[in-house]
């Protein structure tokens, strides 16, 4: 199967060779990478170019935004401007992060997933953390959801959803929205992908607000958002974070923040969530 690869990128000097390097090491190359070098202050472009003189089929665009680093907005339109790059002559269209090692068969075995079954609309591994001389999983979220940092999308998935969403959650309404247009959604546990810098560690202070008015913009309503908020902050090992992400969720619903979901999408998300939460508990 044909795929592109959308790496938005700020500031990734320290590890975006160990990124590019995997990704040339693939035993299913991409047809074309583009990396979104996002107003970068470092030697990021530097270390790009290096990479395009050996391979043609990797190639960057310098992009000019705000240098605040909040999550979701900046690097889904960074990814939006590499799509814009690129023509529809693929099967499926990744999106990945800067600062990831991907084992050698990880496309190889996306790409044999999306073959097995054309009713399977995205498809990734797990992401992996360094700790104390070891590589760990990074248990954030449920075994079921694919990381924000590499997600592979079906052609016909990827355009029915929408594309991805300039917010916060983009990466939660995402795989809500395949289910809601009957899209499996299939994670694969062989597939470990180091992420060599931890989640949120570049993210601004006003960040932590930004968690529960994407819990809001999701339709998620008071008590999913506390049971969700709670769970998060729990495997994040920051009880605190609670009181935040749930400030978030009340300052979105004052100001009426608009959602990223249609009213049916609402009612389908939220049966779907309370779904999911009584098969864990009983």
């Amino acid at each position: 199967m044909k795929y592109y690869i959308v790496i938005p990128a700020h500031n990734e000097a320290k590890n975006i060779a160990f990124t590019l390097q995997s990704l040339v090491y693939q035993f299913h190359k991409p047809k074309k990478l583009v990396v979104i070098n996002d107003n970068s202050s470092d030697e990021t472009e530097e270390i790009v170019e290096k990479y395009i003189k050996k391979h043609k089929w990797i190639s960057i665009i310098n992009k000019t935004s705000d240098k605040l680093h909040l999550p979701g907005s900046k690097v889904i339109q960074a990814f939006q401007t590499g799509l814009d790059s690129l023509d529809n002559d693929y099967d499926f269209i990744v999106k990945a992060d800067a600062d990831l090692i991907f084992p050698a068969n990880y496309f190889e075995t996306i790409s044999k997933h999306f073959q097995s079954d054309e009713r399977i609309g995205m498809v990734g591994g797990f992401a992996y953390i360094e700790k104390n001389g070891e590589w760990v999983l990074e248990n954030l979220t449920d075994k079921d959801h694919i990381r924000g940092a590499f997600k592979a999308y079906r052609k016909e998935c990827f355009q029915q959803i929408g594309g991805l969403k300039p917010a916060m959650g983009w990466d939660t309404v995402d795989e809500l929205l395949c289910k809601f247009y009957n899209w499996k959604v299939v994670t694969d546990a062989t597939l470990k992908v180091k992420h060599l810098k931890p989640t949120g560690v570049n993210y601004n202070k006003n960040a932590r607000f930004k968690q529960g008015e994407a819990f809001y913009s999701l339709g998620y309503g008071f008590l999913i958002t506390a049971i969700a908020s709670a769970k998060l902050a729990i495997l994040k090992r920051k009880p605190l974070l609670f009181f935040d992400y749930m400030q978030g969720f009340w300052k979105a619903k004052m100001a009426k923040n608009p959602l990223l979901v249609t009213h049916e999408q609402v009612k389908f998300i939220k049966k779907y969530r309370w779904k999911t939460m009584k098969e864990k508990l009983f």
